[in-house]
């Protein structure tokens, strides 16, 4: 006689309780890495350059479809643009407004980009552009917020999670990751049925070196696996 046990508890740990690998029955089994679509090893995939910038998806998932679905997120810095001023170490970020009228003491400044290009007295040429004062080591906040439905039945069978590079369940929805790095989204129906989700995923909000964080905060640094 032959042991098959083994061989069954293989396929019970690659397919759940079930017998049954058909699509139809990979959410009932929670066997989702068996279902179509994208998958963490095959992911769709997005670049950002420009931070902050926010990733919002409102689809559905589930059903004959992909029970899994997940995201690649490569984050490419552009250190020539920023949506918002990320300050320097020693200096703080200043507002320049183009008032029409001005202070009844002081007359209205004019800029004028092209008259200033030198170097003058030990005084550098203003640069007005808004960029990003590269950091050595610098880390980018991951803020996941499942924005949800409204709909309780459909929201309790819907997962979002994060996943480091290392493809790594993330235990938070706040996740740092090293400048010029990855991360992945995850979606998973956990019922036989469509469900739509609504999600953002807001990248870069802060800039910042690991010394600048507290030590709540760095609970949530993406550490690779040596």
């Amino acid at each position: 006689m032959m042991d098959v046990t083994a061989e069954i508890l293989r396929n019970t740990m690659l397919y759940g309780s079930s017998d049954n690998t058909a699509p139809a029955g990979l959410s009932s089994s929670r066997s989702l890495n068996y279902a179509s679509g994208p998958s963490i090893s095959r992911p769709d995939t997005v670049f950002i350059q420009y931070i902050p910038f926010t990733l919002k998806y409102q689809d559905s998932v589930g059903l004959f479809g992909a029970e899994n679905y997940f995201v690649k997120v490569s984050v490419k810095l552009d250190p020539t643009a920023a949506g918002k001023c990320f300050e320097e170490e020693g200096w703080e970020c200043a507002v320049t407004k183009r008032d029409a009228e001005g202070d009844q003491y002081y007359d209205g400044a004019e800029i004028d980009d092209t008259k200033d290009l030198t170097t003058v007295n030990a005084y550098d040429p203003a640069d007005f552009k808004r960029g990003i004062y590269r950091k050595f080591g610098g880390l980018l906040s991951i803020d996941l917020n499942n924005l949800k439905t409204g709909n309780i039945y459909v929201d309790d069978w819907l997962d979002v999670r994060l996943y480091t590079a290392d493809r790594i369940e993330h235990p938070y929805e706040k996740m740092f990751v090293y400048e010029n790095d990855f991360f992945y989204i995850g979606f998973h129906a956990r019922n036989t049925r469509r469900l739509p989700y609504n999600v953002n995923c807001i990248v870069g909000d802060l800039y910042l070196k690991e010394e600048d964080l507290t030590d709540d905060e760095r609970r949530y640094i993406a550490r690779r696996i040596r």
